[in-house]
C-alpha cells in the first residue's frame, strides 16, 4: 500500500511539474483559451439568454466553449518564437469580434448569425443606421481585453519558443476529445441534434457559438450542392405532399372577385398585442386599423413564419406560399431561381403587378428577386421625392409621405392590378424624428424599445388611414382587395421582463413567447361593410391561396404549402421556421407541449400524443419546403408545363 501510494505521489507531482512547465511556456495560449472560455459563457449568460433548465444544460454550457478555443489555438503551435504570441493574439482578435458581431446581430434579429446572412452585405449601410443604439457599456466584458492585452504582450519574450507539431496534435486531440464528449452528453439531452439546424438556439445552447459556426459552414456547402445534384423526382415528393395537403376551395367564394384589383400592405413589425391596445392616456393605438378590422374579414390567430429574413422572408412566403429558409434569407441565397410567385401567375388573368418600397432597389436583393417573381414595375426610393429630411427616418421615407407619393402612381397602373406596399417607419429602434411625430403618449414599462414601439406603430396606423381615404376619393377603392398583414415580430425576446408588466404576468412562459408571434391579418372586400372576425389558427402561408382562390385562379397543380382561409377544409395549423407548432389543440415550442387554451403543459397523453405526430409532419413540411429552395426544384415544373 505505501508503495502504491509513494507511485501516485510521484506521478502526480510529475503531472503538477508539467503543467506547470506547460504553463510557463505557453502562457500566452493558456491565457487566450481562458478568455475566450470566460467571454463566450458571458454572452451565454448575459447577453444571448441561453435557457438552462436541469444541470446537465448548464454543465454542457459551461464546457462547450473548450474545444473550439483548443483547436483554435492550437494552430499557434506551428509557429515559433514571438511570431506565436501575436499569432494567438490575432486569433483572439478574430474569435472575439464573431463573438460580438454575434451578440450584435442577437439584439437585433434575436437570433444567430448564419453564413448567408453574412454574405448580405448590400445591407450593411441601411441596417448600420440602428447599429449605434444596439451598443453597451457591458460590451467592454467582450472586447476590452483586446485593447488592453497589446501592452502585457509587447513586454513578454517568446523567442525561445520552439514550433511543436507534436503539441499542435496534443492541441487538437484534446480539442476532438472535449468536443465528442460534449456532443454525448448534449445527444443524451436532445437526440439527433444534428439534425435540428433550423433550431439554432439548441444547437448554439448544445456545442457552442464557434462549434455552431462551423457546422453551419458544413450545412452552407451541402446545400450549396442541392441544386446541382436535384433532379425532377424530387419535385414528385413535394407535389405529392402538396396534394394531400390541398383543401377545396369554398363554392361561395372561389372566383366571387375575379378581377379586382389586389391592395397588399406589408405592415412593419406589427404584432397583434398592440391591436386594440390603448396608450397611458386611453387614446387608441391603431384607430384605423382597428375601423377596418370592423368592416372586413380578421384573422385573430394568425401568426408570421418568418425566419432569419423577417420583412424578406414574409414576402417571400406573401408570393410563393412556400417557407423561408432556416438559415439567411431566400432572396439572398436564392434570388435566381425559378419561382412561380404570385404576380406572375396573376399575369396568365390579364393582372399587371407594382410593388412600392421608398428604399434602395437592392436592399435584400429586391432587384433581382422581384424580376425572378415576374413583378412589371418596381417603385424604388429613385421614384421618390426624398428631399425633406422632415419627411425621413433613419430607414427612409415616414410612411404617410410614402403613401401619399404612392397614390398617383397606383391610379396610373393599367387594370386590373396585383400591388405591394412595403412600409418602413414602425422599424427598430421606433423613434420618431420629431416630437410632433408622436402622435400617442410612449408605454410606460422597464424598456424605452417597448415604450416607443407604440408610437411607431401609431404613426404607421395613422398613414394607413390616409392612404385608405386617398383609395376611396380617387376611385380605387369600390373595386379593390385589401390586405394588410404584419410580417415580423417587432419586440424581441430581449424585451420579456418590460413585455410581462405590459400584459400583467409576473414573467413570460415559451408558450406566451409563442403567442406573442401573432400578426395581424385583415382582407377587406370590395363592398363589405360588415366585419367577420375569425377564430381559426392560420399564418402567412395561407395568404397566397386564399387570395388566388378569391381571384378565381385554380392552383391545384402548383406547389403551395398553404391553405385557403375561407375553405371548410382549412385546418387549424401554423409552423414556425424554428419548428415551434400550434394547431386548434396545442402549442409545441422549445421542447414542451402546451394546451393552447390554457397556457399549461399538456399532461393528458393523447393530447401529448397528437402534439407529437403535429412536430413529425412539421418537420418534414420543412425539410420538403427547404428542397424546392435549395434545389430550384420549380425549374422541373416550369419545364413540365
Amino acid at each position: 500500500m505505501q508503495q502504491d501510494s509513494g507511485i501516485w505521489s510521484r506521478m502526480r507531482l510529475k503531472v503538477g511539474q508539467g503543467v506547470r512547465s506547460t504553463y510557463k511556456e505557453h502562457k500566452v495560449f493558456w491565457i487566450a483559451t481562458l478568455l475566450i472560455w470566460l467571454k463566450t459563457y458571458l454572452a451565454y449568460t448575459l447577453f444571448f439568454n441561453v435557457p438552462v433548465t436541469n444541470s446537465a444544460q448548464a454543465f454542457i454550457l459551461l464546457i462547450n466553449p473548450i474545444s473550439s478555443a483548443l483547436f483554435m489555438f492550437g494552430f499557434s503551435f506551428f509557429f515559433r518564437g514571438n511570431v506565436q504570441k501575436w499569432f494567438i493574439y490575432g486569433t483572439l482578435v478574430v474569435a472575439t469580434l464573431i463573438l460580438y458581431a454575434d451578440i450584435i446581430f442577437f439584439r437585433f434579429f434575436n437570433d444567430y448569425l448564419t453564413l448567408p446572412v453574412l454574405f448580405q452585405t448590400s445591407n450593411a449601410e441601411t441596417v448600420s443606421a440602428s447599429l449605434g443604439s444596439l451598443l453597451t457599456w457591458a460590451d467592454l466584458l467582450i472586447v476590452g481585453d483586446l485593447l488592453i492585452l497589446p501592452f502585457f504582450l509587447r513586454k513578454m519574450d517568446l523567442s525561445k519558443n520552439i514550433a511543436s507539431r507534436g503539441r499542435a496534435i496534443l492541441a487538437f486531440v484534446a480539442a476532438t476529445a472535449v468536443f465528442l464528449g460534449n456532443l454525448a452528453l448534449a445527444e443524451t439531452e436532445r437526440p439527433e441534434l444534428l439534425t435540428r439546424a433550423f433550431d439554432r438556439e439548441l444547437l448554439v445552447k448544445n456545442i457552442g457559438t464557434f462549434n455552431f459556426h462551423m457546422y453551419d459552414a458544413l450545412i452552407q456547402s451541402k446545400t450549396s450542392a442541392q441544386k446541382a445534384l436535384a433532379d425532377s423526382s424530387e419535385l414528385s415528393e413535394v407535389q405529392s405532399f402538396a396534394d394531400a395537403k390541398y383543401a377545396k376551395p369554398n363554392p361561395a367564394m372561389f372566383g366571387k372577385y375575379e378581377g379586382k384589383n389586389v391592395i397588399v400592405i406589408s405592415f412593419e413589425s406589427a404584432q397583434s398585442f398592440a391591436v386594440g391596445l390603448k396608450a397611458p392616456n386611453g387614446q387608441e393605438i391603431t384607430p384605423n386599423l382597428n375601423k377596418l378590422i370592423k368592416e372586413s374579414h380578421y384573422w385573430d390567430n394568425f401568426y408570421h413564419n418568418t425566419g432569419q429574413g423577417k420583412t424578406a422572408d414574409a414576402e417571400f412566403i406573401l408570393e410563393n406560399s412556400i417557407y423561408p429558409l432556416g438559415r439567411g434569407a431566400a432572396f439572398f441565397t436564392n434570388g435566381e431561381n425559378e419561382f412561380r410567385a404570385t404576380p406572375e401567375m396573376l399575369k396568365e388573368d390579364g393582372y399587371y403587378s407594382a410593388v412600392f418600397h421608398a428604399n434602395n432597389k437592392s436592399f435584400w436583393n429586391r432587384d433581382i428577386v422581384y424580376n425572378s417573381f415576374g413583378v412589371d414595375r418596381f417603385f424604388s426610393e429613385t421614384d421618390y421625392d426624398l428631399g425633406d429630411p422632415d419627411d425621413l427616418t433613419e430607414w427612409g421615407l415616414l410612411d404617410d409621405k410614402f403613401f401619399e407619393q404612392s397614390l398617383p402612381m397606383l391610379k396610373d397602373l393599367p387594370r386590373p392590378f396585383y400591388s405591394k406596399f412595403i412600409t418602413l417607419t414602425n422599424h427598430y429602434p421606433f423613434e420618431m424624428p420629431k416630437p410632433e411625430d408622436e402622435l400617442v403618449p410612449p408605454l410606460e414599462t422597464s424598456s424605452t424599445t417597448l415604450n416607443h414601439y407604440v408610437q411607431a406603430l401609431a404613426y404607421q396606423d395613422m398613414a394607413l388611414g390616409k392612404f385608405i381615404e386617398g383609395l376611396k376619393k380617387d376611385g380605387t377603392w369600390d373595386d379593390t382587395i385589401l390586405m394588410v398583414y404584419g410580417d415580423h415580430y417587432g419586440i424581441s425576446t430581449n424585451h420579456n421582463a418590460a413585455m410581462a408588466e405590459l400584459l400583467e404576468k409576473d414573467e413570460l412562459t415559451p408558450y406566451d413567447v409563442a403567442q406573442l408571434q401573432r400578426v395581424p391579418f385583415v382582407i377587406h372586400l370590395p363592398g363589405q361593410d360588415k366585419g367577420v372576425k375569425h377564430d381559426d389558427v392560420a399564418s402567412q402561408i395561407d395568404i397566397k391561396p386564399t387570395l388566388l382562390n378569391l381571384l378565381g385562379h385554380d392552383f391545384k397543380d402548383e406547389v403551395l404549402f398553404g391553405t385557403d382561409l375561407f375553405s371548410k377544409e382549412h385546418k387549424d395549423y401554423a409552423l414556425f421556421r424554428d419548428g415551434s407548432v400550434i394547431t386548434d389543440k396545442t402549442v409545441y415550442t422549445q421542447e414542451t407541449c402546451y394546451d393552447r387554451k390554457t397556457g399549461e403543459e399538456v399532461t393528458d397523453e393523447q393530447v401529448g400524443a397528437i402534439c407529437k405526430e403535429s412536430v413529425k409532419q412539421s418537420e418534414k413540411e420543412l425539410g420538403l419546403s427547404d428542397k424546392v429552395i435549395y434545389g430550384d426544384l420549380l425549374r422541373f415544373l416550369q419545364t413540365s408545363k
